[in-house]
């Protein structure tokens, strides 16, 4: 049995500061932005619950206090209801770390079974007690026997549990949210031990707090952008998910400002002001988002704005004004909720592919044929990814295509570029401006570039065994792929079980402006020439040219994009200039290959300035490569 202890040794201050905090946090939670997702309805249950458990406390020593006549069952009854509110904030603490570690089937029931044992067992063993007399009474003195301490069993029990639960999947959460989670507990359990040791209980329920701020600040803090009011990205998804959750439907207005993207520099003050005032003044209950340091979105409920298109009326006059003062280049997507897009929860990938489309300042307001070209893209990347994870070299889903290359010196069509389509069950021919580029950004690229390498020595094989003549057909690889450790021995392994002559592959890449990459590119280009690859440097003239680097790269051939064709043609200036540009790579005996031919005026002006290959749709558009035997010519042919 227990000491006697005075049951009035008791301060109501610990439990006031926990209503009081419990009533802030509400406070702060209603005034800011949280996604009401599961877990965070339950983490509002356990404030809720923590309050009620303060609450009955106060009321029961309240009551004790002012008692009379010896009645001491309204005290029996808050106490159970005391201990019913501290062990069930037990069971939320368990329920929403199953939640948030994602714990189903028999390990989820097995951990709440267990707790849900445990609960039950305090419980009526505390009632259980109280009644026989071998627990917790008051004396008629008003003294209190404490007898069995249930609640301490109980307690240590689910602890017991707790650190079972985050020690078993401690691998499913971030090292330091355990290391934090842990130390509350610990700190909490700590206090406990040094109120019991000084006959005190008023601190009980504060103990509970601490986890509960543990799991405020580590999960559930979305703070402002204090400059933009603006929340982070998790926080839109979690919003969208929400939203699909309780079918509300929402507007959006996503701004991109490439320039803020790309260089990394913070928003100008004024301009964080506009951003800061601009939600509230025109839409009821919109959310602004920061999803990357130039993409701000504006989520606006459509249940508090039915008349959105009216309102955005003024507000993008008011944009355009803004932009005459600052400036700076935007795109700007407007558009509502799709349940397709809602259930992927991808409304950034959306909106990301509608930007690349489009050009700078200017609007664009979503409509069907954008869906129709997402959900296109998502079929792409669903077959890219099958063909990457297959890694078959002969996979009939990517075609080998060719353009042919016409050989000045010798007259004739000897060389051909290998060109990639891929032809898909649902979607059908599929022309590389529609799946390079996703193939780069998903790093399915390699595996594409080894299946086109395979088909076109297979091709090369073919032809020079039925005797044509072949000088070499190029294939292209991107600069993301050359970053692939094993990219030069997946090369040479493939040309090699080929079985063809050294010399007829080459290999076409762009320009990089990372010295690190040159670096490697160079490293590539060696290695490769040791067993007779040819290179090109592909697309000379777009953007970025730094003739001091292409220098020290050992080229075979300078491919001058079409569109320094383009302008040789305009005027007399351009094309001495390119026809200099020309003259110094062929003096120093690299190779030059015009691309875009179209007419005869086009091959006349670049044959005169030192062309060696022209390529373009004045000799053919890129046909499948087994029609290259239409073009190049059988070594007995006197043509």
């Amino acid at each position: 049995m227990g000491e006697q202890l005075f049951f009035g040794n008791y301060s109501p201050v610990g439990d006031i500061v926990v209503i009081s905090i419990c009533i802030v946090m509400f406070i702060l939670i209603a005034t800011s932005f949280a996604t009401r997702t599961k877990s965070f309805l339950l983490f509002l249950a356990m404030i809720s619950n923590l309050a009620m458990a303060s609450l009955t406390n106060v009321i029961m020593h309240d009551y004790y206090i002012h008692i009379t006549g010896g009645d001491y069952t309204p005290i029996y009854f808050l106490r159970v209801l005391y201990h019913f509110f501290l062990f069930f904030m037990f069971l939320l603490y368990l329920a929403y770390f199953v939640h948030v570690l994602d714990i189903k089937g028999i390990g989820c029931r097995r951990i709440m079974i267990v707790s849900s044992f445990i609960f039950l067992v305090s419980m009526i063993t505390d009632v259980v007690t109280m009644i026989c007399g071998t627990g917790f009474r008051l004396n008629s003195d008003g003294t209190a026997t404490a007898g069995y301490n249930i609640f301490s069993f109980g307690y240590l029990a689910f602890i017991l549990v707790v650190a079972i639960l985050m020690i078993e999947y401690r691998n499913r959460m971030y090292k330091n949210a355990v290391i934090g989670l842990a130390g509350t507990i610990i700190v909490s359990f700590l206090i406990l031990l040094t109120q019991a040791r000084h006959g005190q209980s008023s601190y009980t329920v504060s103990t509970f707090m601490f986890p509960i701020f543990a799991i405020m600040y580590l999960l559930h803090s979305n703070p402002y952008d204090i400059r933009t009011g603006a929340v982070n990205v998790n926080s839109f998804t979690d919003a969208v998910s929400y939203s699909y959750a309780k079918k509300r439907g929402f507007f959006y207005v996503s701004m991109y400002l490439p320039y803020f993207h790309s260089e990394g520099i913070p928003i100008p003050t004024n301009l964080q002001k506009e951003l800061r005032q601009f939600p509230s003044q025109h839409f009821k209950k919109s959310i602004l988002f920061r999803i990357t340091n130039g993409h701000m979105l504006l989520m606006i409920p459509k249940k508090n704005n039915p008349d959105f298109y009216e309102k955005f009326k003024p507000v993008l006059e008011a944009f355009y004004k803004a932009f005459e003062i600052y400036r700076y280049d935007y795109k700007l997507v407007v558009g509502h909720s799709i349940d397709d897009i809602s259930k992927k929860n991808d409304y950034l990938g959306f909106i990301k592919s509608i930007q690349k489309r489009m050009n700078v300042n200017t609007v664009h307001y979503v409509d069907d044929e954008d869906v129709k070209a997402y959900n296109r893209t998502g079929d792409i990347i669903k077959e890219l990814e099958d063909i990457y994870k297959k890694n078959d070299l002969n996979d009939e889903r990517v075609l080998a295509y060719c353009q042919p290359v016409f050989n000045i010196r010798t007259g004739k069509y000897d060389t051909a570029e290998a060109l990639m389509r891929l032809k898909l069950p649902v979607l059908g021919m599929v022309f590389p401006d529609q799946f390079i580029s996703l193939a780069e950004e998903y790093d399915f690229i390699h595996v594409l570039t080894k299946i086109i390498l395979n088909k076109t020595c297979i091709a090369v094989g073919d032809l020079l065994r039925e005797g044509y003549e072949v000088t070499r057909i190029s294939v292209n690889a991107s600069i993301p792929e050359l970053k692939e450790h094993t990219f030069t021995n997946d090369i040479e392994r493939i040309i090699s079980s080929a079985d063809i002559p050294e010399g007829k592959i080459a290999i076409e890449i762009t320009e990089s402006q990372s010295e690190s990459d040159q670096k490697m590119i160079l490293n590539m280009i060696d290695e490769l020439k040791g067993v007779g690859t040819k290179f090109y440097l592909d697309d000379f003239g777009t953007g970025y040219s730094n003739m001091e680097r292409i220098m020290k790269l050992p080229f075979d051939i300078i491919k001058f994009d079409r569109s320094l064709v383009i302008a040789s043609k305009t005027d007399k200036r351009s094309e001495e200039i390119v026809r200099r540009l020309a003259g110094i790579f062929a003096d120093l005996d690299y190779s030059v290959l015009y691309e875009g031919i179209e007419d005869e005026d086009d091959e006349n002006r670049c044959i005169n300035m030192y062309a060696s290959y022209l390529q373009g749709y004045k000799y053919s558009k890129p046909v499948p490569i087994e029609e290259l035997r239409n073009f190049f010519s059988k070594k007995s042919d006197n043509t």
